[in-house]
């Protein structure tokens, strides 16, 4: 059902205990307090309202409140695409069912008999070939979406809220739960998130469209622990929340992209041809990323994760690609400072 190529023979033991705060280390040899403060003033000057930086599992450096729920926008995607791990492993979904087997269209125009031959596993990847109107989506996303019936399904990739929305109704119509409970009961809960409820989630729908998108709020400090669990290829404390092949699979990059590459609705550093990126971050790192500035950002080289946060409730700046991977090179800075 995996992509098997991608199965880690080898898992790293989570050491952090669920329902406990995420242990601090404000002294960490080998890196430089200051130089991590002029990060996180390069980030806060950018837009950033919080952030955090955790390496071998450890807070090393914050700043704002971590604690407060915001929108992730985008980085919803990614906490979806783990639920869907976890369905495929309980063979509750086939990734392999076409739209036309689960009897999926739209209200007119509707989807044509060559949409609906669009793979679950292409529309993991943005590769559906569905351009029908959604919901949710950028001004940016709008003006770029392809005509429709402009590329067959599984050939052209394009980051597309269609796809994801509809995964999300297919995924509640496959498991019989809502997005919200389902992440709450099988990956917050388990792996101590503080922060997160499930009323911090809602819907929004579109006449144009059947398939709502569903917000997410979530603290900077849970975020952060989502990306450790990834980083820990699905393992939290000894268990297996996501399973293993799935998390490697997923940060894969099957397609290009201006930041590297996309697996299943993660972003890649390193490409699917091996062209460079045109916004770099370390080699084999991957991330959720939202609208407005919300990172995830998992490097496997350095057992680390960097989270930043930009909470449109509290300040009218944004922080883009180009300024996050300068935010990532000054981090990484401090490291080397003495």
């Amino acid at each position: 059902m995996f992509r098997t190529a991608f199965l880690l023979l080898v898992l790293l033991p989570g050491i952090l205990h669920a329902q406990s705060d995420l242990p601090r280390n404000d002294a960490a040899p080998g890196w430089s307090k200051p130089a991590l403060k002029s990060a996180q003033d390069f980030a806060e000057k950018h837009g950033s309202t919080a952030g955090l930086i955790l390496q071998h599992d450890t807070i090393l450096y914050s700043w704002g409140n971590i604690a407060r729920r915001s929108n992730i926008h985008s980085c919803r995607k990614s906490l979806l695409s783990a639920l869907i791990g976890i369905a495929v492993d309980q063979h509750q979904i086939d990734l392999n069912r076409t739209l036309a087997s689960l009897d999926i269209d739209d209200n007119p125009p509707s989807l044509t008999p060559e949409e609906k031959q669009a793979r679950l596993i292409d529309m993991l990847e943005a590769r559906s070939g569905v351009y029908h109107p959604t919901v949710y989506e950028t001004k940016g996303m709008e003006e770029s979406k392809p005509p429709r019936g402009s590329h067959a399904p599984g050939t052209f990739w394009y980051y597309n809220n269609w796809d994801f929305n509809t995964l999300g109704t297919i995924y509640e119509h496959a498991t019989g739960r809502s997005i919200f409970q389902s992440f709450d009961a099988q990956i917050a809960k388990p792996i101590g998130m503080q922060d997160y409820r499930p009323k911090d989630g809602h819907y929004i729908t579109d006449p144009g469209t059947r398939y709502p998108a569903y917000p997410i709020d979530m603290s900077a400090r849970d975020l952060a622990r989502f990306a450790l669990l990834y980083l820990h290829q699905g393992q939290w404390n000894g268990k297996q929340i996501v399973p293993a092949a799935w998390v490697a699979a997923s940060i894969h990059p099957y397609s290009d992209a201006p930041s590297g590459g996309y697996g299943y609705l993660w972003w890649t550093a390193d490409s699917a041809s091996g062209r460079p990126a045109h916004y770099v971050f370390p080699p084999g790192s991957f991330w959720a990323e939202g609208h407005l500035g919300q990172y995830a950002l998992a490097i496997p080289s350095l057992d680390m994760v960097i989270v930043t946060r930009v909470d449109s409730t509290l300040t009218h700046d944004s922080m883009n690609k180009l300024e996050v991977a300068e935010l990532v090179r000054l981090i990484l800075t401090a490291r080397d400072q003495k």
